[in-house]
């Protein structure tokens, strides 16, 4: 029996040991909040989480290990620093979509605890590479509005929100199996946002355009321009209180 018949990966391991593998390096309070803070899309270095974790170096660095060993994390050198980060985005929408799973009720907006954050957060940040917080609900509920995207079971991009995304000049082209369109569901909002590559590739665009920026501080936080508030209001209608 070949391999592809059997089902057993290259590695040798059975399919239920990997799976069972991945679950054992997630199953650690520390070990996921690495993996929630490094959904920011950022790249850390096993210091700063240490820092951010309140554990020592030692600690951390067995962490890491784990999460390298699993997939879930890789490393990336520049110069003598060597960063972690999410190994890719199909990687952070799954730790996006566990942590999600584990919010008793997550579908029932008003059984949902309220969650609280840093005002800057709430208003606009990034979910790995896409929109989040009153800026991401704000842009996912304009197309909606607009007749570009469908939101009622799986997120899908009308021809309509096709079209839309040509004339703005911002390119769709498939990333691997990553969806055109995709959800997420927003931690502080308590409802879907817009993700998939139209969501990642709307994000990199004000970004590269200054529509939005990073503070100083960096973090998660985005801050809308005044440019920003130009373009979200002639491509989706948006006034600046709509993320206020």
């Amino acid at each position: 029996m070949n391999e592809l018949n059997s089902g057993t990966p290259a590695d040798g391991r059975a399919p239920a040991a990997l799976l069972a593998a991945l679950a054992a390096a997630l199953a650690d309070e520390t070990r996921a909040a690495i993996c929630m803070t490094l959904l920011e899309g950022r790249a850390w270095t096993a210091g700063e989480l240490a820092r951010i974790t309140a554990v020592t170096p030692s600690t951390i660095s067995g962490h890491l290990s784990r999460l390298l060993e699993a997939g879930i994390c890789v490393i990336e050198r520049q110069g003598r620093h060597s960063y972690v980060r999410i190994a890719d985005a199909a990687t952070a929408r799954l730790v996006d979509e566990l942590a999600s799973y584990a919010i008793p009720d997550r579908d029932a907006a008003h059984a949902v605890p309220v969650v609280t954050a840093p005002d800057p957060l709430v208003r606009a940040r990034t979910c790995y590479d896409h929109f989040a917080g009153r800026l991401g609900l704000a842009v996912t509920d304009a197309m909606e509005q607009l007749g570009l995207l469908r939101t009622e079971g799986a997120f899908e991009l009308t021809e309509a929100g096709r079209a839309w995304y040509t004339e703005a000049g911002i390119s769709l082209a498939q990333e691997g199996r990553r969806p055109p369109a995709s959800s997420c569901l927003d931690w502080t909002e308590r409802r879907r946002h817009l993700g998939g590559v139209a969501g990642a590739r709307l994000c990199a665009r004000a970004l590269g355009e200054k529509w939005v920026v990073r503070p100083a501080g960096g973090g998660r936080a985005l801050e809308v321009t005044g440019a920003g508030e130009r373009a979200f209001g002639h491509l989706l209608g948006l006034a600046p209180d709509a993320w206020s």
